[in-house]
């Protein structure tokens, strides 16, 4: 029987050889260099399997199981794999690196985060965040460290057809900046007064109405639809409003009560406002027996702008006397007065997104768009067009307005609101743009001009998608007559 004492002195001579902690059914041989390959990879496998993580979304994990990706495993501080003098790595080194990743996944969270901030000193978390900057889903990377570059995702302009899918010929529309010749109904249907008659043209047949003829001795000032239902008003030169049911082609009645041509109409409900080169503006109920029931009175010239805000409770008029006034339901004296324009006011539109926002554009003197707060009686922003504005009008899709123009450039132009930004320039006539309305759908505007023609264009978005065209008059390309 062997001495112990001589057991203990031959252990003491031989070599001592690193021995790693290993589970009793895990055995030095299974960790030989010439093994790790495979076991890294059928380790990698276990880990990375349903380990795809989406950009855009917070997983959350059961809430007494912390999550491996979201927790902060660094603060248990276990080093990198050391390697020996020769570049090789030992093998505590080995199942130290196999160990980390077993625990911690493939990558492990550094001590900061992405821009630098220390993390949280809370080891485990319940919720992994795996919103990344769009950038970083670039094939192409990107220095954040260089200064004056946007990291942010630029949003392409949304592109404007600069040509009119139709035109319509409109014989004896006339060239007068203080009419209100065209309107678009909620059925589809376009109403045009051309000379002493009022015609009808079905956006989604093509289909053309003569609905009157106002004899030799009248003309047609001003067509205004009402919000529901067919009836079409009609101002004249004679002073008389019309009340049409164009689905019969009908006259309802006619209304007296203006001295002079009626060249702006507006409605509101059943209400309907009527403003006349003799300066006053008539209230009328189409309900009541009178003829009008109340008469505003505050311009000093002609009235030549009419429009109701969407809500109906303000009423935004327009004179040849450079003034635009803001009038209530139930008054007869102007609640604003504004006076900064130096023309004719003629273009007003009411934004459909914000609640008293009002847009009004100025005459050949003047040129400018301005923007006012009726809620807090505020002139917000003023920009100078270049030429005359002769219309305005907001799509109720998009932020955007149209504003179409006269002397000296007869152009069309969409702009973003609030900024103001050009999106399109459109051409085309070759007189002044004074008559626009837009299609019930929000997407077509229709302009007309002296040069005897009315133009369609596809200016605005669909209210679902920006890249969805109008299907209003899609199936007749060209060039044909309104009469």
């Amino acid at each position: 029987m062997e001495d112990p004492s001589i057991s203990n002195q031959r252990n003491q001579s031989a070599p001592s050889t690193p021995r790693l902690n290993l589970p009793s059914r895990m055995s030095d041989s299974s960790l030989h260099i010439e093994n790790l390959p495979s076991r890294t990879m059928h380790i990698n496998r276990l880990i990375n399997s349903g380990y795809n993580r989406s950009p855009s979304r917070t997983i959350y994990s059961d809430r007494f199981i912390p999550s491996r990706s979201g927790s902060n495993f660094a603060l248990f501080d276990i080093s990198n794999s050391p390697t020996s003098a020769e570049g090789k790595e030992d093998g505590a080194g080995t199942y130290n690196s196999l160990l980390r990743a077993a625990l911690f996944g493939p990558d492990t969270p550094g001590k900061k985060d992405s821009s630098g901030l220390p993390v949280s000193r809370n080891i485990f978390r319940y919720k992994t965040e795996t919103k990344r900057p769009l950038h970083s889903l670039s094939p192409f990377g990107l220095d954040e460290s260089v200064p004056g570059i946007s990291h942010s995702p630029v949003k392409a302009p949304r592109k404007v057809p600069r040509s009119p899918y139709k035109v319509l010929d409109a014989p004896a529309l006339q060239d007068d900046f203080y009419l209100n010749l065209v309107d678009w109904s909620p059925n589809n249907v376009l109403a045009v007064g051309l000379g002493n008659c009022v015609y009808l043209w079905n956006a989604c047949s093509s289909k053309v109405t003569k609905l009157c003829d106002l004899g030799i001795d009248d003309s047609v000032c001003s067509v205004g639809w009402a919000q529901r239902g067919t009836h079409l008003a009609v101002g004249t030169s004679n002073g008389k409003v019309q009340i049409w049911d164009a689905s019969r082609c009908r006259r309802v009645r006619t209304m007296e009560g203006h001295r002079l041509r009626v060249g702006a109409l507006a409605w509101s409900s059943s209400l309907l406002s009527s403003g006349s080169r003799d300066k006053s503006i008539l209230q009328r109920d189409i309900r009541a027996e009178d003829d009008f029931v109340s008469k505003l009175s505050g311009h000093k010239s002609e009235v030549c702008g009419l429009k109701w805000s969407y809500d109906n409770r303000e009423l935004a008029s327009g004179g040849n006397d450079n003034k635009l006034f803001v009038w209530n339901q139930h008054s007869t004296q102007p609640i604003l007065k504004y006076c900064e324009h130096t023309a004719a006011v003629k273009a007003i539109a009411w934004s459909p997104h914000l609640h008293g926002l009002l847009a009004s554009g100025g005459g050949t003197a003047d040129r400018c768009i301005r923007f006012w707060n009726t809620t807090t009686n505020t002139h917000l922003s003023c920009m100078d067009t270049g030429s005359q504005v002769c219309n305005l009008v907001w799509s109720k899709n998009v932020n955007e307005l149209v504003s179409t123009h006269g002397y000296s450039q007869n152009q069309i132009i969409v702009w973003r609101y609030p900024t103001m930004s050009k999106l399109a320039t459109l051409t085309g006539h070759t007189y002044r743009v004074l008559y626009l309305a837009i299609s019930p759908d929000g997407q077509t505007i229709v302009t007309g001009a002296g040069d005897e023609t009315l133009r369609f264009w596809n200016v605005f978005p669909s209210p679902k998608s920006q890249n969805t065209d109008s299907e209003i008059g899609a199936s007749s390309f060209g060039r044909t007559t309104i009469r």
